[in-house]
């Protein structure tokens, strides 16, 4: 379909991290943006703000006249909205265009060189630390991506004078099928989302699928040793990444990380860029901040440009996010809900923090991912001193019978552990404080983290 042609857009799921990039996109296109979420956030109240006329109850009343004419209204739906959603069955049965959310991001990015950040674990960052080192660089981009960029405040970036395109690719869904990147980059492809793929192997197919996609003359950059065959189309170069390997392609070398920071070289085929510092100082993001420069450097951005870059990346909104540190406690919120990102976290707070007591509250999401990894997600969070579990986010699931939080805590080997209720948690951490806090998860914690970080200056100032 030609974008061009549209005048309105509707999304249903409009408060959705990858659909607000869009809602964004269509409104910064001149185009009236309206539709529906399930309930209001800070982030649909920024976009009602920037001009987007979002409800929150499923009626297919509430849609604006103005988007009832479906020779010039679009409708985009997130794949997590059931076929039983009335406002999605009214544009269905009425006869309007209506694409997912990854169709019309495929459409949008189509004619540009995408760059495309795709993986279980990683893709946020590091397509966020991409689009912010091509920014800051004589060579600009545009980006859509699935996390707030601290730095700019947004998900979206758009450019006058770039045809480079930095893409937060989403396997959930398959969406990622959707894309025809110029450059790819894979950082991880451990299992997840099972209820859509059923099987492990499955999951890893549809990232080879993925690298078959990639345009002749572009690229691949994947993390070495993860376990999938690349099918890579003729004139596509492949390349490696690693922060440990020194054998891989683009690698880093002599890593510090401790005291609040973290420094190592950046090693390429022909280049070292010495002292890097990352300006979220955890190593992994030494990890993504290789991939990231490996990609800002085929493209074309300058060593010094990347170095600075680098240092000035002020980290995304729920990504390993410091909300409060003083004295006397320090609070951290991020968006791990996989049992490998729940790991990854927590020893990165341990080697910043080291010698200190680290509690952690984690909110499960999903019943058929607590289902799927609750032995995982015990092994990760007995890495903490103290666990707070909450009661599990069902996102779009229904209750499947026999699945609660006791299948983790039960499994969880510290001695310090507790189940607490949503509501009760902040009255709990006013009473019992602590000295080094994570929140963990995907579901509504995040709107437990202002409250929180009020909580803890007004109590430790």
């Amino acid at each position: 379909m030609n974008l061009n042609n549209i005048s309105s857009v509707y999304f249903i799921g409009a408060g959705g991290i990858g659909m607000s990039a869009l809602v964004r996109y269509f409104l910064a296109k001149g185009k009236r943006v309206a539709g529906y979420d399930r309930t209001p956030s800070a982030l649909t109240a920024e976009l009602i703000a920037e001009g987007a006329a979002i409800h929150f109850d499923d009626d297919e009343a509430r849609i604006p006249e103005t988007f009832r004419d479906k020779n010039t209204t679009l409708a985009v739906y997130t794949p997590a909205v059931p076929d039983s959603h009335s406002e999605l069955a009214y544009f269905r049965r009425n006869g309007f265009e209506t694409l997912k959310r990854s169709q019309t991001l495929g459409l949008i990015t189509g004619s540009s060189r995408g760059l495309c950040v795709a993986g279980t674990h990683g893709k946020t960052t590091t397509s966020s630390m991409t689009a912010h080192l091509l920014r800051q660089s004589a060579v600009d981009c545009n980006a859509f991506l699935g996390g707030i960029l601290k730095n700019y405040g947004t998900n979206l970036l758009l450019s006058g004078r770039s045809d480079l395109t930095v893409i937060e690719a989403d396997e959930y869904d398959r969406s990622f099928h959707f894309l025809t990147p110029h450059m790819a980059v894979v950082t991880s492809a451990d299992p997840d989302h099972l209820d859509i793929y059923g099987t492990p192997q499955a999951y890893r197919e549809s990232f080879e699928k993925f690298t078959s996609l990639i345009r002749p003359g572009g690229a691949l950059i994947m993390k070495k040793g993860i376990e999938i065959t690349p099918s890579l189309q003729p004139g596509v170069k492949f390349y490696t990444y690693s922060a440990t390997d020194e054998t891989a392609d683009f690698h880093a070398s002599g890593i510090r990380v401790g005291n609040g920071g973290a420094v190592f070289d950046f090693v390429s085929p022909g280049l070292r860029i010495a002292g890097v510092r990352p300006g979220v100082p955890v190593r992994t993001n030494v990890e993504n901040g290789v991939a990231a420069m490996a990609v800002a450097l085929l493209n074309g951005v300058a060593a010094e440009e990347m170095r600075t870059a680098m240092q000035s990346f002020a980290g995304v909104r729920r990504r390993f996010d410091l909300r409060v540190k003083n004295d006397r406690t320090v609070y951290i919120d991020d968006y791990a809900h996989h049992p490998q990102e729940l790991e990854s976290c927590i020893r990165s707070v341990r080697e910043l923090y080291r010698g200190r007591r680290v509690t952690g509250v984690f909110q499960p999401h999903l019943y058929t991912r607590t289902r799927d990894f609750a032995a995982g997600f015990a092994a990760a969070l007995s890495l903490l001193d103290r666990l707070i579990l909450l009661d599990i986010y069902p996102a779009r699931e229904a209750p499947i019978p026999g699945v609660t939080p006791e299948m983790i805590l039960d499994k969880v080997t510290i001695p310090d552990r507790t189940f607490c209720p949503k509501g009760e948690l902040l009255p709990l951490l006013e009473r019992e404080g602590a000295d080094v806090l994570l929140t963990l998860g995907a579901g509504d914690i995040d709107s437990l983290v202002e409250p929180i970080s009020r909580m803890l200056n007004h109590k430790y100032a």
